[in-house]
């Protein structure tokens, strides 16, 4: 090989490996958003230069519950330019979405649900996000083996529809790892995940790190951090082993916050919690 091609092509072989190491320092980086429905702002484009201004790395939008004319609040091509163009702006990813109008109408049940869901995916792929949360809470928690093999099923055509837009649909509930996964297998899906709510499991009864751990980084899509009515560090869930237990697994992708503002100071509370769990990364 002639000395300057030799040059060039180690030069280039040392500029790669630099790329990969940075692109995989970046990778491997847990991402902290905060959801527009803390920030008070849900269905809201104000929430995007919010979250930044307060620090975060990006922001986990939803997308509204009142239906207007057949469509939820969000779902307007003017609106989505807006998330697009302030996204750009102040430089914050949006990192996920929510389905919320599944608190009226609930997968587990509901024939309007699916409707939604298909919706919601094509916005999320409009936003350029990959992550669409679908939640089962309140009269919509899934209790029952029947009702958790009814959203199984439901999630196999839905899984398809997720995979063509290339969305992952996450699933958050009040169920063990086990059932999730259970679920997760009924769909026949690799686009269906776990979205998995610290606060959630433990208020459920079940324990976050061994379950993280045994759900592994191929079975999460993302997370949410909260410990509410408390700031965190002052309630009883303990974050440094749960931030140990992802970054073990060899996690990458982003956790949201989704804390309440106790003293009713929004800024300064989410800028608290931010601190705290910025604080802990580092010394993980």
């Amino acid at each position: 090989m002639p000395e300057i091609t030799r040059r060039r092509f180690l030069g280039s072989a040392a500029a790669l490996g630099l790329s990969a190491r940075i692109g995989f320092a970046q990778r491997a980086r847990l991402g902290i958003g905060v959801t527009d429905w803390n920030l008070q702002l849900g269905a809201n484009p104000d929430s995007v230069p919010l979250a930044s201004r307060l620090g975060f790395d990006a922001v986990q939008v939803s997308f509204g519950r009142e239906i207007v004319d057949g469509r939820m609040p969000a779902d307007n091509p003017e609106t989505i330019a807006r998330y697009l163009s302030l996204s750009r702006q102040y430089k914050i990813a949006i990192d996920g979405t929510c389905v919320d109008r599944l608190h009226v109408n609930g997968l587990k049940s509901d024939p309007l649900a699916p409707k939604w869901v298909v919706d919601s995916i094509r916005l999320t792929k409009a936003l350029h996000a990959r992550v669409l949360l679908v939640p089962f809470f309140g009269r919509w928690a899934l209790q029952t083996r029947a009702e958790m093999d009814h959203v199984g099923d439901a999630l196999r055509e839905l899984g398809q529809e997720a995979a063509r837009a290339g969305v992952v649909l996450g699933l958050e509930d009040t169920i063990s790892a086990e059932d999730n996964v259970r679920i997760m297998e009924r769909s026949r899906s690799a686009n269906v995940l776990v979205y998995y709510d610290v606060g959630n499991s433990t208020a459920a009864g079940f324990d976050p790190v061994k379950e993280i751990r045994w759900l592994g980084k191929n079975r999460i899509c993302q997370f949410h951090f909260k410990d509410n009515p408390h700031y965190l560090g002052d309630g009883r869930i303990q974050f440094a082993p749960i931030l140990r237990a992802i970054r073990d697994i060899g996690f990458s992708g982003y956790a949201n916050l989704e804390t309440d503002a106790p003293s009713h100071d929004l800024d300064a509370d989410m800028r608290r919690n931010l601190a705290y769990i910025r604080g802990i990364l580092a010394q993980a």
